[in-house]
């Protein structure tokens, strides 16, 4: 047994890390959530993603309203007069970015290097995010009856794949494992 544990001993290391950093992320998180009850009150991240995403939008088309329905969890996107989403808590990528910096926790290299890291990739998914919402209106818009692959394939395909070319980046390239 100890002889495996001496073999497996990197791989045992980045499970355990990985799993601590993202365990703790997350209750952190929920605690952050936990502050705006079940009044449907939404969060101020949620809430700064719906905002770049409408001005987003805005740069391109003036004829876009936000709406912020009262007692629900939800802000309603209407495009050219027609509602075509609604962005909730779990829209904003934080679950995401979570999910990159447990990873980057667990392949550290240097401090300077993998704080930069966190704070570059996390800055870039949350843009990616934000135009990804935007991306997804316009093109709810025009194709409505593609909304499941847009948002359940096509959207999670473009993001997490976009986190796991990161992640090889980071080992490649600044990891305490790149050559």
């Amino acid at each position: 047994m100890k002889k495996y544990l001496i073999q497996y001993k990197p791989f045992l290391l980045f499970i355990g890390v990985f799993f601590t950093v993202y365990i703790l992320l997350t209750l952190v998180y929920q605690f952050y959530l936990s502050r705006f009850g079940t009044a449907g009150e939404l969060d101020g991240i949620t809430k700064l993603v719906g905002n770049y995403t409408e001005r987003l939008l805005q740069l391109f088309n003036n004829n876009v309203k936000f709406e912020k329905i009262h007692a629900e969890p939800y802000v309603r996107i209407s495009y050219n007069e027609k509602t075509v989403a609604s962005i909730v808590e779990g829209c904003n990528a934080v679950s995401v970015i979570i999910l990159f910096i447990s990873f980057i926790i667990a392949f550290s290299g240097k401090l300077k290097p993998t704080l930069l890291y966190i704070l570059g990739g996390s800055l870039f998914i949350y843009i990616l995010n934000i135009s990804r919402i935007a991306s997804l209106c316009v093109l709810l818009y025009y194709f409505p009856e593609k909304s499941h692959f847009l948002h359940g394939v096509l959207f999670p395909l473009v993001i997490y794949g976009l986190v796991f070319i990161l992640w090889i980046v980071w080992i490649s390239k600044f990891s305490r494992y790149a050559k």
